[in-house]
């Protein structure tokens, strides 16, 4: 077997045995969530930890992600969305900072939770890395022009400086069906599979 798929069979295994005892911390802190807490600190360690313990769980479900495509085994069930409404989505899922979606949506034929995610991940990387709050994501049909980006910044959506795992990843899946990213001067241009 290669390197490079024995690498992505063990990260694989990996994220599968993982996810068990994530799964027991998250399911148990939700029960005490629910439960009538002795003080105020105690309520928010608690809600602490579900909130870190959902955050692992995705991390470990774009490592897996990455780790199917890597081996060769991701075969994406692929379904026509908007366009438009998928960014929208995606700009939803974002903590980081604010994100203005506007345009015209298009047709885009993509497995739609990861392709969100992967669109999530770009916006969340623009802004922790970059300095535009809210960042501007136009929609052209298949095609998402997120910005303003600066060089530096391109680099690191792009992963070609390893500083942002959920862009890497979002690259990596994006490709991997079909779509493709690169910078065009102050923006980047996400083109969804059609």
């Amino acid at each position: 077997m290669a390197a490079d798929r024995f690498f992505a069979e063990v990260v694989s295994l990996a994220c599968h045995d993982l996810r068990t005892p994530l799964a027991t911390v998250h399911g148990f802190a939700r029960t005490i969530e629910r439960l009538e807490p002795e003080d105020e600190r105690a309520g928010r360690y608690v809600g602490l930890i579900v909130e870190g313990s959902g955050q692992m769980a995705a991390l470990l479900e774009r490592l897996g992600l990455v780790a199917r495509i890597e081996r060769g085994t991701y075969e994406p069930p692929r379904r026509t969305v908007d366009s438009l409404e998928l960014a929208s989505a995606a700009a939803a899922l974002v903590r980081a900072g604010g994100v203005s979606v506007s345009g015209n949506g298009g047709p885009a034929e993509v497995d739609p939770d990861p392709t969100e995610r992967s669109v999530a991940d770009f916006f969340t990387c623009a802004l922790r890395h970059g300095d535009a709050d809210p960042l501007r994501c136009e929609v052209r049909g298949p095609e998402l022009e997120i910005g303003p980006v600066t060089d530096v910044v391109g680099r690191i959506l792009l992963g070609e400086d390893l500083r942002d795992f959920g862009a890497a990843a979002a690259r990596i899946h994006l490709e991997a069906t079909g779509g493709s990213v690169r910078v065009d001067g102050d923006s980047l241009l996400v083109e969804l599979p059609t």
